[in-house]
């Protein structure tokens, strides 16, 4: 199926509503707004990691609140166990039957508020939904429907007592961003308006679940030119042998970018894929999938002066393949 103007129009419209709505209770952060909705409109999780107070978890009530569907909160501490996120399997002594209890994870939009508290395995039962999208409690299998979406939060300080999220697992979150203190505008409307503790509740949805899955099937078949795919191609080989990285992009990295490009074409009023919505989608979407190496991280490089790098020496293309 080809993607029509009209089409491109219609979602174009749809989203920058779903912008709007987010941007009356997260001030001044656009650009982390449209990341965000692109990352639900491509079916994927998103990792939100930032200092406290920066507005993370109003961020993820936001986009809860703007979708009509479902939506938890999960707080991660040490002592949480594998079955307070997923349900639990409870015997009924009136029915002589066991019942199965869902769990918090079974929702439109699900919060998993500091996501690195909580030990490996209560950590890899999450990940586990986030891949398959559903849950298996003694031998029985559970959906967890559609639209489905995990955004994570972490605090990259006080790191004790914290369990550090395994690499290879980070990499199926779709994108991994941060909000970032607002800037002095946006500060002061905050300011002004300290009286109002939640910005969330005051927000109407806009969208049903239907509408979420209609625009998530549109943005699939965005038109993506192969010079394009011969693109993504090049920086994945490129940050495979990057002297300063020791893990590059993989396959499901690069079918992220695609995916995530996609959308933010479509998003744009756009039927088809330019090479400048790789180079704008390339931090969030790399940042946690490379890893540089040990003297790398002794000379102060860092990730996204890696990305910066490999963006650099790979050339976009600059006409379509025939």
């Amino acid at each position: 199926m080809t993607v029509t103007h009209d089409q491109a129009a219609w979602f174009t419209k749809t989203f920058e509503a779903m912008v709007s709505n987010v941007d009356k209770a997260v001030l001044g952060k656009e650009h982390v707004i449209r990341l965000a909705l692109t990352c639900m409109l491509s079916e994927g999780h998103l990792l939100l990691e930032d200092f406290p107070g920066t507005g993370k978890t109003q961020l993820a009530r936001a986009l809860s609140s703007t979708v009509h569907g479902t939506n938890s909160r999960i707080q991660f501490t040490p002592d949480l166990l594998p079955s307070d996120v997923t349900g639990v399997t409870i015997y009924d002594p009136n029915s002589k039957t066991f019942e199965f209890h869902k769990g918090p994870i079974f929702a439109t939009i699900v919060l998993a508020d500091e996501i690195n508290r909580a030990s490996p395995k209560t950590q890899s039962a999450l990940l586990e939904v986030m891949e398959e999208a559903k849950v298996t409690v003694d031998g029985t299998r559970h959906e967890v429907g559609e639209p489905f979406m995990v955004i994570a939060t972490q605090n990259p300080i006080e790191q004790a007592g914290t369990y550090r999220l395994p690499e290879a697992q980070l990499d199926r979150f779709l994108m991994k961003t941060s909000l970032g203190y607002p800037d002095h505008d946006a500060t002061v409307r905050v300011l002004r308006d300290a009286k109002t503790r939640d910005r969330t509740k005051a927000l109407e949805p806009v969208v049903t679940s239907q509408v979420i899955l209609d625009m998530a099937e549109l943005a699939d078949e965005v038109h993506v030119d192969d010079a394009i795919l011969d693109y993504v191609s090049r920086i994945a080989e490129e940050s495979r042998r990057h002297v300063s990285v020791r893990l590059g992009l993989s396959v499901r990295g690069c079918l992220a970018f695609i995916r995530c490009a996609k959308t933010w074409a479509i998003g744009q009023g756009r039927t088809h894929v330019i090479p400048d919505d790789i180079k704008l989608l390339a931090q969030p979407v790399l940042n946690h999938r490379l890893l540089v190496t040990a003297e790398a991280q002794f000379a102060g490089i860092d990730v996204d002066q890696v990305i910066t790098q490999i963006l650099g020496e790979v050339a976009p293309p600059t006409e379509r393949v025939a």
